[in-house]
């Protein structure tokens, strides 16, 4: 037995580097392009840049009909049932239902041009701009039809090369676009690095898959069943983006500035975005072994604990080194105009901490296959965020929105726990609790001494609260993984092959 849970938390610990180190290359070039973005574009033009993303992910969730998530699982029973035929005629519903809803979602984008304009945007006139911006919509549809057949057979190293190569792509776009045209690049950029990615993303599909296209009677009542699946989904995506944008707006109307939406933004990117690294395995490795014992309730409580305990444990060190070196991170990756954001940021970090735990757990209610209770959750969580974030903002300026985000993600824990436990009897482990209050006491020590303003006292003792984070986060996973007795065994053999 415990050789099982052994293994079990090296398996854990193996996927969660791998796919996070595929996320912290890309987070790396991501940061180069985003510190020469700000300098080109400023808080200004990266919170309009900010507001038309935004608003065309929220277009796309709201009309590819989940078919990026749900089209996944059924290429992947597919594949295994080895039957080739089968699997092509599927792909091609696949492909057919997203060139639909590519088509669709550029209609509404169109349509609803004029009434983005009139709110999201105290001065001015964007329709135009909304317009434009329709073609993207059109082709991410195209990238997340593409993008769920790679899923769905497996193709995990193609998906990786194709990240790589779209975070290289939008840095060579969008640099000398901004260095050309300044704000006036901003839509046509948004469309390019959209256009990339698909050309990319098809490039490796149509190679696994060429495509062939069929007018057949039944093609589209074949992906009802697929369309049906989506929608819960859908609407949890058109909730998650709908609020991220209600956000945005209500910053750029109540304060008539978008320097503010940029200050947020990137405080946001910083904490939530790419500190979130470290959960990126999640939907690639731990959901599909969630589902396949979700009615067992032991070993779904056992899995779950045990990725909240490797999670927490990773991220946690992580956590206090950001908190800690943000004013010295944020001139080198953005510029000195964003320095305002430095303490939203810091405390908004404490939101990661949090997610580390309610993340595997809101994976439950997917693995369940209980699609309205996540997408009930879900609303909620959305809803509270945008009221915290409101009264926030409105009582303590950005600073607020930090605080905002972490309590919305302390609500999460307690809504998602409590309805965990009362449906399916989940519990959070005693070693989950212990780990927690640990590593969250250094976190809330980090975050107390950058109150400080004697630079000794702040370097001095923050590093070494972060050393200790970082030490009791080694020493626990060396304990439950033997990992470096593997890796000794490892290093071991290859020399005695090379002797």
């Amino acid at each position: 037995m415990k050789e099982e849970t052994t293994d079990g938390y090296r398996h854990v610990l193996k996927y969660t580097g791998i796919f996070g180190g595929v996320q912290g290359l890309n987070i790396l070039v991501s940061l180069v392009r985003n510190k020469l973005v700000a300098m080109l574009l400023g808080p200004n033009g990266m919170g309009l840049a900010s507001l038309f993303n935004t608003t065309v992910n929220f277009i796309s969730q709201a009309t590819n009909f989940g078919i990026s998530f749900s089209a996944v699982k059924h290429v992947s029973e597919l594949f295994n049932s080895g039957d080739e035929a089968a699997i092509n005629h599927f792909i091609m519903v696949v492909r057919m239902w997203s060139l639909l809803t590519a088509l669709f979602g550029m209609f509404v984008c169109v349509a609803l041009g004029p009434l983005l304009s009139q709110h999201m945007f105290a001065w001015g006139n964007h329709t135009l701009h909304f317009i434009l911006l329709s073609p993207a919509v059109g082709l991410l549809a195209i990238t997340g039809g593409e993008t769920a057949i790679l899923k769905g057979a497996r193709q995990l190293r193609s998906l990786a090369v194709i990240q790589i190569y779209n975070i290289l792509a939008a840095l060579l776009i969008s640099v000398p676009i901004y260095f050309f045209f300044d704000q006036k690049g901003i839509v046509p950029v948004i469309v390019l690095i959209a256009l990339t990615s698909m050309l990319l993303t098809i490039r490796h599909s149509y190679r696994l898959y060429p495509l062939r296209l069929s007018l057949e009677k039944g093609m589209l009542d074949d992906g009802l069943k697929m369309v049906r699946l989506g929608m819960a989904f859908v609407v949890a995506g058109i909730m998650g983006s709908g609020a991220e944008m209600l956000i945005r707006t209500y910053l750029n109307v109540s304060s008539g500035d978008l320097d503010v939406v940029g200050l947020y933004n990137a405080g946001f990117m910083l904490t939530v975005t790419y500190a979130g690294m470290v959960f990126s395995a999640m939907e690639t490795d731990f959901f599909p072994r969630l589902s396949a014992v979700n009615q067992d309730v032991a070993a779904s409580n056992q899995m779950v604990n045990r990725q909240i305990e490797v999670s927490l444990l990773i991220s946690s060190p992580l956590m206090a080194m950001l908190i800690i070196s943000l004013p010295i991170l944020v001139p080198i990756l953005f510029s000195g105009k964003f320095l305002p954001m430095v303490e939203m940021a810091q405390v908004a970090v404490f939101a990661m901490y949090i997610k580390s735990m309610a993340l595997p757990i809101s994976y439950l209610t997917l693995a369940k296959g209980d699609s309205v209770g996540y997408m009930v959750l879900e609303g909620i969580v959305d809803i509270l965020l945008v009221l915290l974030i409101v009264v926030g903002y409105h009582y303590w300026g950005l600073f607020g929105t930090g605080v905002a985000l972490s309590l919305s993600y302390v609500f999460e824990i307690l809504i998602v726990g409590t309805y965990t436990y009362m449906r399916y009897h989940y519990r959070l482990s005693i070693q989950v609790l212990q780990y927690a209050g640990i590593q969250f006491s250094l976190g809330i020590a980090v975050y107390i001494v950058t109150l400080v303003d004697n630079p000794l006292i702040y370097w001095s003792l923050g590093t070494l609260i972060c050393l200790a984070s970082l030490l009791i986060s080694v020493s626990i996973l060396h304990q439950k993984t033997s990992l470096w007795t593997a890796l000794t065994t490892k290093m071991k053999n290859r020399f005695s092959r090379h002797a």
